[in-house]
């Protein structure tokens, strides 16, 4: 009995090996035929979050969706569409956050007041704390 629980055991064990992930799309990290259209996603994807990695961009990220919008990117470019269309097409699938310069509106407009609405309580925090001792 032992023995057939190691077997099946055994024989079971590489089956995780098949739930990996499949191969990157085509386009994910193979450049374009034209220099032109590569330069001009290259710098697409350097403007890009990567929505897992959160630090990195879509350029220099590893993760499966960074391949899958790198790819997203070389084919649009190969499309004709421009950096602004894909860009406002990310933007409207996954959020302003996917930008590193979000739009100065909207929810963008949080974004880039919250540093120094914060930076101004702190301010008024510390103006409260240690104007007191003068008095």
């Amino acid at each position: 009995m032992m023995r057939l629980l190691f077997a099946l055991a055994l024989a079971l064990s590489p089956l995780p090996l098949f739930a990996q992930e499949g191969a990157p799309p085509p386009l994910a990290n193979q450049q374009l035929a034209d220099p032109a259209q590569e330069a001009r996603a290259l710098e697409l994807m350097q403007r890009l979050r990567c929505i897992q990695c959160q630090g990195q961009s879509i350029h220099d990220s590893d993760a499966p969706i960074a391949e899958a919008m790198r790819h997203e990117v070389r084919q649009r470019i190969k499309a004709g569409q421009s950096e602004a269309e894909i860009e406002s097409w990310l933007i409207e699938r996954y959020g302003d956050w996917i930008s590193f310069a979000p739009p100065a509106s909207g929810s963008g407009l949080v974004l880039w007041l919250l540093p120094v609405l914060l930076l101004g309580g702190a301010a008024l925090v510390a103006r409260g704390r240690f104007g007191k001792d003068k008095a």
